[in-house]
């Protein structure tokens, strides 16, 4: 059986993939250092699994890491461990500067020390490519990040692709657009929304609701991932788009009407708020995804509109969810001190 390692997967995006790999017969070492944003809620189950074993470390302890790549000897590390809410980076840009940038580093640093053939999939984001008023960007789209989060990503993007080239390590970088699905943490839109639909509250969208963003399932999302574990060319970079962009306001519109249709009863205080901007936002982000169309035969599979009523539903069933996460950390308006 392969074992792989899955750092930050007790996050969203993580705990999403470290499922899609066991239910793939891998054997999945998951190392987390258990941040706000992470949560036991998306992994509960799985300890009873043989084939999953879960280490608290965080990616800054190297010697640790090393430890553990000797003791379990993976064929390949899908690197997820991050800080990534850009209000919150706005707020507190040092955590991002640790917990990207550095973390990254001694992540690359353990491969080195480890000696073995050992193949790295980094995941980063459309953000590092900064605001696209028009078209969209494909991988040798320039970097031009604009948020303390996006620049530590870019950063880390940096230092994988210094890494390959000078010590001659295995690894592949992922830019995928905005994520959505189960266990979400709820500082993020999507959830957000549907937690105030579900609680009677107001709908905040900063300023008009025209900034765009381009969506997709996270199932979609780790079937990409694995296939470029599987066939990313070393040192190659490939972008996870869906092509499907929707505007703030839309996509606000798209929950209500989707709450609507499952006889939701909507309270008058539930509509659209528009809120302060936050600093620096961006407009618009789009994706290019022809090359790991043309190259791995990827494409999304889940279209918008079911990903978010299967999404709803989930968290209509799992209202215990948003009580295993502290309020403090996704009730109050962030990105504004400074």
């Amino acid at each position: 059986m392969k074992k792989v390692i899955v750092t930050g997967g007790a996050g969203f995006i993580g705990s999403n993939l470290v499922k899609y790999l066991l239910k793939k017969k891998y054997f999945v070492i998951n190392i987390d250092k258990l941040s706000y944003s992470a949560n036991p809620y998306n992994l509960k189950n799985l300890y009873k699994n043989k084939n999953y074993t879960f280490f608290k470390v965080d990616l800054n302890n190297k010697k640790k890491i090393v430890k553990l790549l000797k003791r379990y000897k993976p064929e390949g590390i899908f690197n997820l461990a991050a800080e990534t809410h850009v209000d919150r980076s706005i707020d507190e840009p040092k955590n991002f500067i640790f917990s990207n940038i550095l973390g990254t580093y001694n992540l690359l640093e353990s491969i080195v020390s480890y000696k073995k053939k050992i193949k790295l999939i980094h995941v980063s984001t459309d953000e590092v490519y900064g605001d696209l008023i028009k078209g969209r960007s494909n991988e040798k789209y320039p970097y031009n990040p604009s948020s303390p989060y996006s620049s530590s990503k870019a950063s880390a993007d940096h230092l994988i692709k210094a890494y390959v080239r000078t010590y001659k390590i295995q690894a592949v970088i992922s830019n995928c657009c905005n994520n959505y699905g189960p266990n979400q943490f709820p500082e993020k839109l999507i959830p957000k929304l549907i937690f105030n639909i579900i609680n009677n509250k107001p709908l905040p969208i900063y300023a008009k609701g025209k900034n765009s963003r381009e969506w997709m399932h996270v199932k979609d999302h780790c079937e990409a991932l694995l296939l470029i574990y599987l066939k990313g060319k070393i040192g190659e970079s490939y972008n996870i788009g869906s092509g499907t962009n929707l505007k703030n306001i839309d996509l606000a519109k798209k929950l209500i009407k989707i709450a609507k249709k499952k006889s939701l009863k909507i309270h008058k205080r539930t509509k659209i708020k528009f809120v302060k901007d936050r600093p620096g936002h961006d407009f618009r982000y789009a994706l290019n995804n022809k090359k790991i169309l043309s190259k791995l035969g990827w494409k999304t599979k889940i279209p918008l509109y079911f990903g978010l009523s299967q999404t709803f539903d989930w968290y209509m069933n799992n209202k215990a969810f948003f009580n295993s996460v502290s309020k403090r950390h996704y009730i109050n308006r962030l990105g504004l001190k400074k």
